[in-house]
């Protein structure tokens, strides 16, 4: 592969009204500068642009296509009686007066819907020992969490569903639970599933270089135990589906707000008995997902074998209180850290121990050990130390489940590993971005592979600490922290590095039999009018998909952005492709959306040049005309081009075929992930009287290659942000010891809110990767990455003169008294 670098950048918006150079690195270009034909030297190029979303107008005049606003005939509302144990044995069900209630069309049972969905299991090959037990759409013997479905009622309206669901009787017997992950493989500890044999789940260790060595030499050792509160998405919309089983037509159709279509049709189809083209899956307007809706529930299941029971639509909405006990929760970890330091600041090793617990069951089909595995391949990640040491343990309990969420792994990695560079700072006496200059990966040491094996391509450490540092005035604040400290005020500044997965390969999933696609394809016809149809397997959930598919689309062909219209999220209609996750809408549905331009740009001026009777190099198009190429003088509008060879083909030259169509899929290929990465920090406030934490500013500098939307990578880098700053300050999933959720309300359960929230002022580095022409890379889940870790250290920042470190969050006022031995 041909290495590039880049250089030349403009210091605002990268490229924006410039041409984009770089510098060959191949035996043929060697030492040659050369101008790039990249995607923002074409003429009137959208990319790089801030452009509003076309589907801004429609959503903010109440015209969203949402699940739970669906209505089709005939159907019938489900509501699920659901186990307010954690752990309990089904003796009996007794659904006879529920069935006499208002309504009700069906009760159903675990044991009767087995008849119609088969189990699965969560496991993926390449997580060597993963395991779990088949789970069931509704529990037949045992339940395993407090909130797991045990019967269905359905009926023609919920409330009727719900008033019946409380006339259905069951008879349980409480088994233990374990609900405490340190004592989950302890030998008097009850094995949730008998015949997996124990608790554990799974287990990853690593051994990279001489950590042994490196800490006996080690001039000072900083250890700490890092404990993160579990908590979840909270999304605007909760999860909902309708299903719909046409006898008839032998065909089942689910709108589901999803993630990812094509999985959800494959899973569908495989479960229910179907053959995959039985199955349409329809995703509209999402309310937002964050991970959460990229998993497969087991009440989503039951209500698709419902349908097909019944031979009638059935509907599922989850109300916000099934939605804390059933939505898939994150971040339930507890390691053990240690850091080497040399007293020159340099770091020679890490050493982690996490431990984990995913609920009863690993989940279906991602897995619930995706994030320990991510927490081992990412601590350490931005540092050039070769030495590092890791286990992770992942284990059962009888809590909700847990899977991956904004962030997948990330926020703990990144949390562990930049407070340990904050304790090794502390421990020699160096002040926390020196150290973290001394050991960065250097920016020209790429392409680089760290001490996990992870292969990255391009970073910019350096450059993004440089940045951030000019831009929060670094001295300056240091000044005002030391005035205001004297004065009784403890303002605390931290940092935090970090390294992101993006785009990735089949080496995420596919590798492991997952049927859970890593391309993407892209659609594109140019209609009867001129307008071009750009059917995507990305899906929009309000992260912007459709306005950077556009613009590319646009880019590509030479058009209006106003002539491209984007559909996407119908199985029926739209190339196979794995949908919106894991920071890979732009980078893999927009590099198929390229590649697919590109060859329909090739169609049109190949018909053109029939028409015009010229060579098919001397034309190009240019805000929807077909025009010279030297000159840009208008030759032909696509419309009419459009009429020409749809309506009049005959005055074409003979044996040529217009073909105003063109698909193209992509998938990343030379790297398994386009690594980017940032560095975050917050300057923030606390009170040692109340432990009240008061957030003033925070800063983000974020490499996600080619910036396609600035806006929307803005905003996307502070919406992960805030998600950050919750787990860091406010999100707590609260357990009790018998494995009850205490806080499973929005009464209860804080998120954060704009009055709390600080300015949060985003800069960029620009390191496009050479996996595709567009150079983009992701940038969903950058702000999340950073977020908590930065705040935790400002925290302890501003504790110094204490004498305390705290290794916990979320930062509650309890946690912060607590360690300054006032609770």
């Amino acid at each position: 592969m041909t290495a590039w670098t880049l250089f030349d950048i403009a210091p605002s918006v990268p490229w924006l009204g410039a041409p984009r150079y770089l510098m060959a690195g191949s035996d043929r270009h060697k030492g040659c500068l050369m101008h790039s034909l990249s995607p923002l030297d074409r003429p009137n190029s959208y990319i790089g642009r801030s452009v509003p979303r076309p589907n801004l107008a429609r959503l903010l005049q109440g015209r969203g296509q949402y699940v739970s606003d669906m209505v089709l005939p005939r159907m019938v509302h489900v509501a699920f009686v659901r186990s307010p144990y954690a752990h309990a044995r089904i003796l009996g069900i007794d659904t006879a007066s529920a069935r006499q209630r208002p309504g009700v069309v069906a009760v159903v049972t675990g044991a009767e819907l087995l008849a119609v969905c088969s189990p699965w299991v969560g496991v993926l090959s390449h997580l060597k020992g993963l395991k779990s037990a088949p789970q069931h759409a509704i529990a037949i013997d045992v339940a395993c969490w407090q909130g797991e479905a045990v019967a269905a009622v359905l009926a023609h309206t919920r409330a009727e569903a719900e008033d019946a669901a409380e006339h259905v009787a069951v008879d349980y017997e409480e088994l233990e639970p374990v609900t405490d992950m340190r004592t989950a493989l302890d030998a008097a500890t009850p094995v949730i599933h008998p015949t997996l044999g124990d608790n554990l789940a799974f287990e990853r260790n690593l051994d990279a270089g001489s950590v042994d060595d490196a800490f006996a030499s080690a001039d000072a050792v900083a250890e700490a135990e890092f404990v993160f509160g579990r908590h979840t998405g909270v999304t605007l919309e909760p999860r909902c589906v309708v299903a719909d089983w046409r006898p008839g037509d032998r065909r089942l159709t689910v709108y589901q707000g999803t993630q990812a279509p094509h999985m959800i049709q494959d899973i569908l189809a495989r479960h229910l008995g179907l053959a995959e083209q039985q199955v349409r899956v329809v995703c509209k307007d999402v309310g937002g997902s964050f991970g959460i809706k990229v998993h497969v529930y087991a009440d989503e299941m039951a209500t698709a074998a419902l349908s097909k029971l019944l031979r009638r639509p059935v509907k599922y909405v989850a109300d916000r209180l099934e939605s804390f006990v059933t939505d898939i929760h994150a971040r339930d970890h507890r390691v053990k850290g240690r850091v080497a330091v040399r007293n020159d600041g340099t770091i020679t090793a890490f050493e982690i121990d996490d431990l984990t617990g995913i609920g009863p069951y690993s989940m279906y089909p991602r897995t619930s050990a995706i994030e320990a595995n991510q927490v081992v391949n990412l601590v350490g990640g931005p540092y050039a130390t070769p030495n590092y040491r890791a286990r992770a343990r992942v284990v059962f309990q009888n809590k909700t489940q847990m899977c991956q969420y904004r962030g997948v792994g990330h926020p703990i990695a990144c949390s562990v590993t930049e407070g340990l560079v904050d304790l090794a700072a502390r421990a020699i006496g160096m002040d926390p971005v020196e150290i973290r200059r001394r050991n960065l990966v250097a920016d020209d040491a790429y392409p680089y592979v760290s001490a996990s094996g992870m292969r990255m391509e391009k970073l910019s450490h350096h450059a993004a600490l440089n940045k951030l540092l000019a831009m929060m005035d670094y001295d300056a604040l240091r000044t005002e922290q030391a005035a205001l400290r004297e004065r009784g005020v403890y303002r605390g500044i931290g940092f935090a590095s970090f390294v992101e997965i993006t785009n990735p390969s089949a080496a995420f999933y596919g590798v492991g039999g997952a049927r859970i696609s890593s391309q993407d394809g892209v659609s594109l016809r140019l209609d009867a009018s001129g307008a071009v149809v750009c059917q995507t397997s990305v899906t929009e959930q309000g992260q912007g998909a459709e306005a950077v598919t556009a613009q590319v689309v646009a880019t590509a062909l030479g058009v209006k952005l106003a002539d491209v219209r984007v559909v996407s999220g119908d199985t029926d209609v739209t190339p196979y492709g794995g949908g919106t996750w894991a920071s890979r809408a732009a980078g893999i549905g927009g590099e198929a959306a390229w590649q697919a331009g590109k060859q329909l740009r090739l169609n049109i001026l190949a018909v053109a040049a029939s028409i015009l009777q010229t060579r098919t190099e001397a034309l190009d198009i240019r805000q929807g005309h077909v025009v010279d190429a030297d000159t840009g003088t208008e030759r032909l509008p696509l419309a009419e081009l459009a009429r020409i060879a749809y309506f009049r083909p005959d005055t074409l030259p003979p044996g040529f075929q217009a073909e105003l169509m063109a698909v193209r899929h992509y998938v990343p290929r030379d790297y398994p992930f386009a690594f980017t990465n940032g560095i975050q920090a917050s300057y923030l406030e606390v009170d040692p009287d109340t432990g009240m934490v008061r957030l003033l500013k925070h800063w983000v500098v974020e490499d996600c290659g080619t910036i396609l939307n600035p806006q929307l990578v803005d905003e996307q880098v502070r919406g992960g942000v805030v998600q950050g700053l919750g787990a860091a300050l406010f999100e707590h999933c609260r357990y009790d010891d018998r494995g009850q959720m205490l806080n499973a309300s929005m009464a209860d359960y804080l998120v954060p809110m704009a009055a709390e929230m600080p300015d949060i002022e985003v800069g960029h580095c620009v390191s496009p990767t050479m996996d595709g022409e567009l150079g983009a890379k992701g940038a969903g889940e950058a702000g999340t990455a950073g977020a908590a870790a930065a705040v935790a250290n400002a925290v302890n920042d501003a504790l110094a003169s204490f004498g305390v470190t705290i290794a916990e969050i979320p930062l509650t006022p309890e946690v912060i008294l607590r360690a300054l031995g006032r609770a």
